[in-house]
């Protein structure tokens, strides 16, 4: 492999991705035939945790902008999927505690153009939070975006007409399968690659490392700043819309400050920085979390009966992931990312071994 010339390798790259992509996909598409609907729905789950992880490490792995506000994007993705999908008969049945608005009534649109509608209303009010907040910086800029998920967590909670209140959305046609999550994960995968590759790339990461000397060079920091954070809010609404789709049901609760710290485990046990470790950690995180449900029910060894703990799984969860900060805190791949010469390169000697 090594006396392979970069325009041979880059053919091979390719090949091996066009390969794998292929026979992934395949998979994606035979799975619902060979194993159960709640294997299905975990393999779909982390597509999802992927493509949120991915936006969040967007704005605070490479732009270097500590954000505490995506699960509040992801409430408004979420809301405005659901709102476009639902039809309008199911709306009149489901606002009970005031009329719904006759505007949202007639609301009516396919799924992907509902998914592209959901990261764009999640760009704007990622536009319109940014610019005042990221003036802000480190520990400042995280109250300030845990604040703003909040008031859109409460907003949705008041504004009955339009999101039905506390009662949520129920019955949203669950299109989000196994190929649409991971088409959307591969299509995301893709333009941030893309993006992190090209000059603006570069960018980014210079007013990521050094904002000072950034600003010296002549580059507008701040704008640098706010396009990095509305695209990844971008990002958080298409996540919001899909995991919407995949629950079928979706209510104010389910947006709290919680979610946001399930994405930051991701993020920080994946690699901050490293858009192969955002797959990789929601991998781990999404698997480890309902794995291990069975410390939370009752244990018989023997003649030891060990009762259910409520919560238990989260407590070993959370002694796992300060074993991970603490004697490994780039995270599993630090800032590296994937690529087919590392693996056949790591491989070859291997086998020289």
């Amino acid at each position: 492999m090594s006396g392979l010339n970069s325009g041979d390798k880059k053919l091979r790259n390719n090949a091996l991705t066009i390969f794998s992509a292929a026979a992934l996909a395949v998979c994606l598409w035979l799975a619902p035939t060979f194993i159960d609907a709640y294997k299905v729905r975990i393999i779909n789950l982390i597509a999802i945790n992927a493509i949120l992880g991915l936006s969040l490490n967007l704005i605070y792995g490479m732009g270097g902008m500590f954000s505490l506000g995506h699960s509040g994007f992801m409430a408004i993705g979420a809301y405005v999927s659901a709102i476009l999908i639902i039809t309008p008969d199911q709306k009149q049945l489901m606002w009970i505690l005031d009329p719904i608005s006759p505007w949202v009534m007639n609301l009516q649109a396919p799924f992907l153009l509902s998914l592209i509608a959901a990261g764009v209303a999640a760009a704007f009010f990622g536009v319109l939070i940014s610019i005042p907040v990221l003036r802000l910086g480190g520990d400042y800029l995280g109250i300030a975006t845990l604040g703003f998920s909040e008031i859109i967590r409460i907003l949705i909670t008041n504004l009955t007409p339009i999101t039905n209140g506390p009662l949520g959305l129920k019955g949203i046609p669950p299109h989000a399968s196994l190929l649409m999550s991971y088409g959307c994960l591969a299509v995301m995968l893709l333009c941030v690659t893309r993006l992190m590759r090209s000059n603006f790339g570069n960018v980014v990461r210079a007013v990521r490392d050094d904002e000072v000397a950034a600003k010296t060079m002549g580059i507008d920091t701040f704008r640098i700043r706010v396009l990095v954070f509305t695209l990844g809010c971008f990002g958080g609404g298409v996540g919001g819309a899909l995991m919407g789709n995949l629950i079928t049901t979706i209510d104010p609760k389910m947006f709290m400050i919680t979610q946001t710290y399930s994405l930051l485990m991701i993020v920080v046990v994946g690699g901050l920085g490293s858009m192969t470790g955002s797959v990789v950690g929601a991998i781990l995180i999404t698997t480890m979390l309902e794995w291990l449900r069975f410390v939370e029910n009752p244990i018989t060894i023997g003649s030891l009966n060990i009762p259910g703990i409520p919560g238990m799984r989260m407590v070993i969860f959370s002694v796992l992931l300060i074993a991970v900060i603490i004697f490994r805190r780039e995270g599993i791949m630090g800032m590296r990312e994937f690529s087919w010469g590392w693996l056949l390169r790591d491989a070859k000697k291997g086998g020289a071994k």
